[in-house]
């Protein structure tokens, strides 16, 4: 792998991780809203949540990109705040990265909490734990692996990222440049050996994660089949 593969792996991680730490700060108490909603708006609340699975990457990204050129507000509050231009920075395609993959951490803690309930918590409450205390000593330790689901998903799926990225972040090496974009420049430019290392290292990475997140959801999953196998009995 040359220097600037490295460096494109480099940025491709800071963009992940960035991505997934800030999507658990804002997903959790969405995810949380949502399970707890018994509004006749919350369908539309999900809907947009979910829209980034359907809608094609280029749609987000081409408005993505109006918003953050100085010419409209986003944009332009951004750069009399900092100084710079949004649209074209490490941090315009983190913001694409976190609209992007919202759903993938979104949805799985929004599961969690619905099958959670509210009698343990409400138990807690009586106890006279607050609402921190109730969310660290009760809801964290008993979905502890849809968080980890749900991390790992974000994280691979900001990994994959390709046509948001390259509308709002172009190709600027040690910026923008990720390692999707790599392995397109590659192609682009017939050196298939190359691509393919980086195809190759993409998969199995792929790989890697998706048999953590099924080997981490075992116990879960066994657990709950236990349970179903002692009600029907019952």
């Amino acid at each position: 792998m040359i220097n600037s593969d490295l460096q494109a792996l480099v940025t491709t991680l800071e963009m992940a991780a960035l991505t997934t730490f800030i999507l658990l700060i804002i997903g959790t108490p969405l995810a949380w809203y949502l399970a707890k909603m018994t509004s006749r708006f919350k369908v539309i609340i999900e809907a947009v949540v979910a829209l980034p699975l359907v809608l094609p990457p280029t749609v987000l990204g081409f408005y993505l990109l109006i918003a953050f050129s100085p010419e409209y507000l986003p944009g332009q509050l951004w750069q009399q705040a900092t100084g710079q231009q949004l649209a074209f920075s490490f941090s315009a395609i983190v913001i694409g990265s976190v609209l992007y993959s919202l759903p993938f951490v979104v949805q799985p803690l929004q599961k969690a909490f619905e099958q959670l309930g509210d009698s343990l918590l409400e138990a807690g409450a009586l106890l006279g734990a607050g609402p921190i205390d109730r969310f660290f000593s009760i809801v964290l330790p008993l979905t502890k692996a849809s968080f980890i689901t749900a991390a790992s998903l974000g994280f691979a799926h900001t990994v994959g990222e390709f046509g948001v990225i390259l509308m709002i972040g172009g190709n600027i090496p040690g910026e923008t440049r990720v390692l999707s974009i790599a392995l397109f420049d590659h192609v682009e430019a017939f050196d298939y050996a190359r691509a393919h290392l980086l195809a190759i290292s993409l998969l199995i990475g792929s790989m890697v994660l998706l048999a953590a997140i099924y080997w981490l959801n075992l116990p879960t999953r066994n657990n709950t089949k236990n349970l179903s196998q002692v009600r029907s009995v019952k």
